[in-house]
């Protein structure tokens, strides 16, 4: 399986034959333009994981490609035709390579803040790897998870609990997403932090670059 992860929580997950993009936020524009993409996903509807600009100029760029959206975000963009994510729906993207969302509502902001909707997605290769990201929401634990994508920061984050997360996943790999607002200081303190105190090995993919990860 390779991973390359384009800016803040857009991951563009590559197996057996599938390209397969996550989260094309307005926090990154690395994601702009690609083509020859299977499939694009998106977890909830926060411009952060799906930029309603730019979204639809994607999609349009990749007319072969499975767009699916959770389902309160498919609502918004009706011209897309795109696919509704809720708990416990599947996409069969060929080859092997499944897609499984989970979850479904974005972790508490406030009490004051209506909470939305969310799902988690497991990317699952037969006979290969799992990867898994969560969106923002930590309260989902799939298992069999081989990668990890893991919020480094963000309104509604805690350390203690994503170091739980981490811990209750224990994903062999991990790599940290959702990092937009973050200095290089505290990108730091969060990576060598969950490092430090799980069992996971995470590496540094800020540098936009492909990277295998293998058993």
């Amino acid at each position: 399986m390779q991973i390359t992860h384009l800016g803040h929580a857009c991951v563009l997950v590559e197996a057996a034959g599938r390209r397969i993009l996550v989260d094309p936020g307005n926090f990154s524009d690395a994601w702009h333009g690609l083509t020859g993409l299977d499939a694009v996903l998106a977890t909830h509807q926060h411009p952060d994981h799906f930029d309603p600009d730019h979204g639809p100029r994607l999609v349009a760029a990749n007319p072969d490609a499975v767009v699916a959206l959770e389902a309160s975000l498919a609502a918004q963009q009706p011209d897309l035709a795109a696919r509704a994510l809720v708990e416990g729906e599947e996409l069969d993207l060929g080859g092997g390579v499944q897609v499984r969302a989970v979850g479904g509502e974005h972790a508490v902001i406030h009490t004051d803040i209506p909470r939305i909707g969310n799902v988690g997605l497991v990317i699952e290769v037969a006979g290969g790897q799992t990867f898994f990201h969560p969106g923002d929401a930590l309260d989902t634990v799939p298992s069999g998870v081989d990668v990890l994508a893991v919020p480094a920061h963000g309104p509604w984050a805690a350390m203690k609990e994503h170091i739980d997360f981490i811990r209750a996943v224990g994903a062999p790999h991990g790599f940290l997403v959702h990092d937009g607002l973050l200095s290089e200081r505290g990108w730091a303190l969060a990576f060598n932090r969950y490092q430090e105190m799980s069992a996971t090995d995470f590496v540094d993919l800020r540098h936009q670059q492909p990277h295998r990860f293998t058993d």
